[in-house]
């Protein structure tokens, strides 16, 4: 079928624009209920708290960028790039690419309504986060279903964390890094954003699992021999997914090696990356003896990432509903949408 209109509603988490969008940014972060999950008469209140105390700190990082994240403008580009590879895949469909940030303009509410204002016959929902969880992908179609009432048929690409084209992208910036390294012995530590215990424990979210394939593909597609997982970003009192990166950039100190740091679970730059990990853990490094200190980019414009993403919206047209693109949960997560939606049936 050709001549439909079809909107591709790319998801992410956002970030402030500038020194005075630091502190709403965090309250709309701290406010979700997949993030503090609290009954909203206390996790209200708690935001504000929460966000005041952080915003000093937060916008000092902040200015180490420029003043605000350039999250957005990288999203735009790689909306605009994606736009332009599924053109020439569905030359007779017009396609459009929206972008819905979850905490920060455009929110998702807002892109609602420039989406329903498109009058589309058929919609994509496709995260920006190759790895499902509950306080990314499930939050913001939640969202998306709370605010959406235009029209068009609506289906979800849920997670890609072994997308052929993500692996790719991955093992190439990783592959760039070891060169560059040379002779000298190095690590690579595939670095994710981190999440609670619990979240896997008791939700049953397969993040962690997603994460787990995805550094193994990378790890297999670029013939790594020396590597491991971590994870980074870690807040609050309790136990978190580990090690942690600062614990494994340690380790590489006591192993007497350098390291190649992976944002494994980020396809744009970002504070966790420009600021955590090419700041803070290279100073951390610096002072345990670490050297090399190298970090491989994020995916951002790489032609086998906006491919993948392409072939995802592409095959999703075909389909209903919630599902992967590629191999998605391998294990019985009770948070997993696909899992959820065929039991429904």
């Amino acid at each position: 079928m050709t001549g439909r209109r079809i909107a591709v509603v790319l998801f992410n988490l956002g970030g402030p624009d500038d020194q005075g969008s630091v502190r709403p940014f965090l309250f709309n972060l701290f406010n979700d209920p997949a993030i503090i999950g609290l009954p909203g008469l206390v996790r209200t209140p708690l935001a504000r708290l929460i966000s005041s105390r952080r915003e000093k700190p937060a916008q000092a990082n902040y200015a180490l960028m420029g003043g605000g994240s350039p999250l957005l403008p990288e999203t735009r580009r790689q909306a605009a790039a994606l736009e332009a590879a599924l053109a020439g895949r569905l030359p007779g469909d017009e396609i459009r690419t929206f972008i819905a940030m979850r905490y920060w303009s455009p929110l998702t509410e807002e892109t609602a309504v420039e989406v329903a204002a498109f009058g589309p016959d058929q919609i994509v929902l496709l995260p920006l986060y190759p790895q499902f969880s509950t306080t990314t992908t499930e939050s913001s179609l939640k969202r998306w279903a709370e605010v959406y009432a235009g029209s068009g048929v609506s289906r979800a690409v849920c997670c890609y964390p072994q997308a052929s084209g993500w692996i790719g992208a991955q093992a190439d910036g990783v592959t760039a890094k070891l060169s560059e390294a040379g002779d000298r012995p190095v690590r690579v530590l595939f670095s994710a954003h981190g999440v609670p215990e619990s979240l896997i424990e008791k939700k049953g979210d397969p993040y962690q699992e997603q994460i787990e394939a995805t550094c193994a593909a990378v790890a297999a597609r670029a013939g790594l021999k020396d590597w491991t997982i971590c994870y980074q970003s870690r807040v609050g009192p309790m136990k978190w997914l580990g090690p942690s990166t600062p614990e494994a950039i340690a380790q590489a100190g006591r192993d007497r090696v350098g390291v190649v740091v992976v944002p494994v679970a980020f396809v744009s730059e970002h504070i966790e990356t420009l600021v955590e990990l090419d700041i803070e853990y290279r100073e951390l490094a610096h002072g345990l003896g670490v050297a090399p200190y190298l970090r491989a980019p994020a995916v951002g414009l790489a032609a086998p990432f906006i491919d993948s993403l392409a072939e995802a919206a592409a095959e999703a047209l075909t389909r209903t509903g919630v599902a992967p693109f590629g191999p998605g949960c391998q294990g019985p997560w009770k948070a997993c949408p696909r899992q959820r939606e065929r039991k429904a049936a």
